[in-house]
């Protein structure tokens, strides 16, 4: 069919037009693009500085990873030296057991408590959140490090924080540990809650519960200040084989000792 000249301008407008909107198209899609891998570049370099124990994002850069706290002037740990008295005050624990709610949270073996367990101390009840492990310990005891520590966090209702610390060094095996040690994940995961499992956090401490007692901060981004401590004097002991089955997991995640500065012990 010939087409008249008016039909034949038409046509050639719709094609132009549509010539015009595929290239409009094209470049949209290909700053969505550009877009799109500047985004992925951004998430990259952030998981790159993530907070951990070695390189750019090690202790001495938590400060520059977004964690200013972390170059407070009260954190932890700290060193405790020789001749610093031992706090004889009673702590009440009232421990109830829970179950094993287990997880490698990247940074260390934690256990998640079941609520309805806490403990009473200056005045105040705190009540237990989770138990987690460093090796070698955070705190140290005239310059001495122990193996492992173990940090069983609690928080009041009204918000303020208190940390048990436990020393942990090689001896004997402590059969206290096994359920945890036989659970421990290897792999980076969610909170595992093992069935027909069951463990109590009284008998994780020492027979003697004389401690030092001072304040300061948690040991791990976003080191948080104004943490109440408890440091038990007297350490609990485990095995060599449990001490290494867990620094196969985690071999060095612990922060070096911090200043003192004008800190004070209770």
């Amino acid at each position: 069919m010939k087409l008249s000249n008016i039909e034949m301008f038409v046509l050639l407008g719709i094609i132009i037009a549509g010539a015009v909107l595929i290239s409009g198209c094209t470049d949209e899609l290909e700053e969505t693009h550009v877009e799109t891998s500047e985004d992925d570049a951004h998430t990259e370099e952030v998981a790159e500085h993530h907070w951990g124990y070695e390189g750019e994002g090690g202790p001495e850069h938590w400060a520059e990873l977004g964690y200013p706290d972390c170059s407070g002037n009260n954190q932890s740990p700290i060193n405790i030296p020789a001749g610093t008295s031992v706090h004889t005050a009673d702590i009440s624990f009232n421990y109830e057991p829970t179950a094993l709610n287990i997880v490698n949270n990247g940074h260390s073996i934690q256990v998640d408590y079941d609520e309805g367990s806490s403990i009473e101390v200056e005045n105040n009840t705190y009540q237990l959140l989770q138990l987690h492990f460093h090796s070698l310990s955070e705190n140290t005891i005239n310059g001495n490090y122990s193996d492992m520590e173990m940090h069983l966090v609690h928080q009041s209702d009204e918000g303020e924080y208190a940390v048990i610390g436990v020393m942990m060094e090689n001896g004997s095996e402590n059969s206290a540990y096994t359920l945890i040690w036989e659970n421990m994940p290897a792999e980076v995961g969610e909170v595992e809650t093992i069935s027909g499992v069951n463990i109590d956090a009284d008998d994780l401490l020492p027979e003697e519960l004389t401690y030092y007692r001072f304040d300061g901060s948690f040991t791990t981004p976003p080191c948080t200040e104004g943490v109440n401590w408890y440091l038990m004097d007297t350490p609990v002991e485990l095995s060599s084989e449990q001490i290494d089955a867990f620094k196969e997991i985690y071999s060095n995640n612990y922060r070096p000792v911090q200043p003192l500065n004008d800190r004070e012990f209770y």
